[in-house]
């Protein structure tokens, strides 16, 4: 078991009640800790066919005291991404300039939240 079984565990578990009703794994990189955590978010549907471009990944690092996190698309440069610290900015993921939130966003913010409450 990996030192960051029961983060990915927590994870999973938040990205199923956010973004309901796709089912969740999380796959660690082989270099995550506690404090400087990347990990993938795989997706799958209610009969387990996987569904990529839902995929998303995901960075958890301190700053300070103060816990920041992205969430992107995986391989989808041309989607924002969401980084989030006391609030949430989407930025151009090609560029880094803020940009509005996609359509499709809300649960990525609603799963934000809710992994900086678990954790911080």
């Amino acid at each position: 078991m990996s030192a960051c079984s029961a983060l990915e565990t927590l994870i999973a578990s938040a990205a199923d009640l956010c973004r309901k009703p796709v089912l969740h794994a999380v796959l660690s990189a082989e270099d995550a800790t506690l404090d400087d955590y990347r990990g993938r978010i795989e997706c799958r549907d209610g009969d387990g066919n996987r569904l990529e471009e839902l995929d998303l990944e995901l960075e958890l690092y301190r700053s300070g005291e103060d816990l920041n996190l992205t969430l992107a698309w995986v391989d989808q440069p041309a989607r924002p991404m969401l980084w989030h610290g006391q609030h949430p900015v989407w930025m151009d993921a090609e560029t880094g300039k803020r940009c509005s939130a996609p359509p499709d966003g809300a649960p990525l913010e609603a799963l934000a939240r809710r992994l900086r409450a678990l954790l911080v």
